[in-house]
């Protein structure tokens, strides 16, 4: 089972097995469930939380994707994987489908963890 858990800036250490969500008002969940980005897009605001950023657990790995709440109220969906060439940016209106999309996505990257 992946290790879950959530805390505050200035919390104990996640553990993290793939990725990490951190947000810019300082909520940090290792490996998040697609639940789980789905309430770290949903609770981004105008005023001080207005990113949601993904990062691989392994330091080595290049790629990362965000999510950043625009003024217009829609999100701008970033996602960057130097070793498959891939970078793309979008902007959406459904914190549901992003949360899925970036789910599925986060499950074709390579992590060093993960076992056959």
């Amino acid at each position: 089972m992946l290790g879950r858990m959530v805390t505050r800036a200035g919390g104990a250490p996640v553990d993290a097995d793939y990725y990490h969500a951190d947000t810019e008002d300082g909520d940090h969940i290792g490996d998040p469930s697609e639940d789980a980005l789905f309430m770290l897009i949903e609770g981004l605001d105008q005023r001080d939380n207005t990113f949601v950023a993904i990062n691989p657990a392994d330091e080595d790995s290049a790629w990362y994707a965000s999510v950043s709440l625009l003024d217009d109220g829609t999100y701008e969906v970033e996602r960057h994987d130097p070793h498959q060439r891939h970078h793309d940016r979008t902007v959406e209106n459904d914190p549901h489908h992003i949360a899925r999309d970036l789910t599925i996505w986060l499950a074709g990257r390579e992590y060093p963890k993960r076992t056959a």
